[in-house]
């Protein structure tokens, strides 16, 4: 192997992919616009969701029990609604996602001490967000119920707020969120991005630059030459591997300043680990593209097969751990979780080489592995 050919073969690449003004835009921009349209878009938060109540006691009680809806963060008041139908109609129409109906005899009943019934209509077709909803509806309702105890002991009993405070609640829970002390989803999927774009992107530039010279004919140049299969992907792929390394840093900058997202750990070992990654992700685009012969199976293949796996068995959506014993160990066979906990580990826990060493090594070796698989499945034919 002669590093002499290998650099002659990532300059020709250099040099094809700046004459190609449309392809070098791709390079840079496509990871950019993927991390900012999924980062935001996959935001997980809970926030602002539009509801309508129907008040059929109309009385200072029932108007202070939606207050506390109305005055809630979580929740965004669209109005009254005349009656269900009307409610329901707006849920239909995708407008509001959360109907309050409050009965009549409301103030009535609680002040002759007797039980109420309101109803919660919840939009269920998002299960997740459906479930986070119910949770905020129920901690309302027995925040307004505590009060109504409070309120009912201070004026019968004569009882300091502490005492009745106290009384109601004897064990209080104290509750820290380690890691994400701020509880926002974009500190957790703006730096998660970084493994899922750098996952895709990297892979889907090397299938296609391969790729590229199979439709052009170019490849029969190489077929011809004496350069080894080493040499050839080597010199190829070692342009990419620069692009995607550049294009991490543009990303790791936008989590830190466009999503605030904090960086606790070593950054060397963000950096090598990532080098190693993007090996990986390369890897990925080699082997597909030389098992293909148009750019456009190339391109197909490459997303298929890093944007479905990188979302679903890297642990971003869902902990790898509170997967089903199958996903789990797809989950383990597949390069994602392993950068994921490096990116994680390094943005918001603030862990090093000790805790990370594992993660990193698995991602040599599975490099080494794909790099291998290519250089073992190009066969270098001499032209007749």
């Amino acid at each position: 192997m002669k590093w002499s050919r290998i650099k002659t073969i990532s300059t020709k690449e250099w040099l094809e992919i700046w004459r190609d003004k449309l392809y070098l835009a791709m390079a840079f921009l496509i990871p950019v616009i993927m991390m900012v349209v999924l980062g935001f878009g996959m935001s997980m938060d809970v926030e602002k969701i539009p509801f309508v109540a129907i008040d059929y006691d109309k009385t200072e009680q029932s108007r202070d029990y939606l207050h506390n809806f109305s005055d809630s963060r979580y929740f965004d008041y669209q109005g009254m609604a005349a009656n269900e139908k009307q409610a329901e109609s707006m849920m239909d129409q995708n407008k509001i996602r959360f109907i309050l109906i409050i009965p009549p005899g409301f103030q009535e009943k609680l002040q002759a001490g007797k039980k109420v019934q309101s109803q919660s209509l919840i939009d269920g077709l998002f299960t997740y967000q459906s479930k986070v909803v119910k949770g905020y509806v129920l901690a309302i309702n027995a925040n307004y119920n505590q009060q109504l105890l409070q309120n009912w002991f201070a004026k019968k009993q004569g009882m300091k707020p502490s005492d009745i405070s106290a009384m109601l609640s004897p064990v209080s829970l104290e509750t820290r969120y380690l890691y994400n002390e701020q509880m926002s989803s974009l500190w957790s999927t703006g730096s998660g991005m970084i493994m899922l774009v750098m996952l895709m992107a990297p892979a889907l530039l090397t299938a296609l630059g391969v790729v590229r010279e199979k439709e052009s004919g170019s490849i029969f140049n190489i077929y011809a030459s004496t350069v080894t299969r080493t040499e050839f992907i080597l010199g190829k792929l070692l342009p990419y591997i620069a692009i995607s390394f550049l294009n991490l840093l543009v990303l790791t900058w936008m989590a830190l300043v466009l999503f605030g997202v904090p960086f606790k750990g070593d950054p060397v070992l963000y950096l090598v680990a990532s080098v190693l990654f993007v090996s990986c992700a390369t890897g990925i685009g080699l082997f597909v593209s030389i098992l293909v012969k148009t750019q456009a199976s190339a391109a197909l293949i490459t997303l298929l097969g890093t944007m479905i796996p990188g979302m679903m068995f890297s642990g971003l959506l869902m902990p790898v751990s509170s997967m089903d014993t199958p996903a789990k160990i797809e989950a383990h066979l597949l390069p994602g979780m392993y950068e994921l906990n490096i990116v994680w580990g390094s943005f918001l826990k603030g862990q090093g080489w000790s805790d990370l060493w594992g993660n990193m090594a698995i991602l040599a070796l599975y490099s080494m592995v794909l790099w291998g698989l290519a250089i073992w499945k190009f066969k270098k034919r001499v032209a007749s």
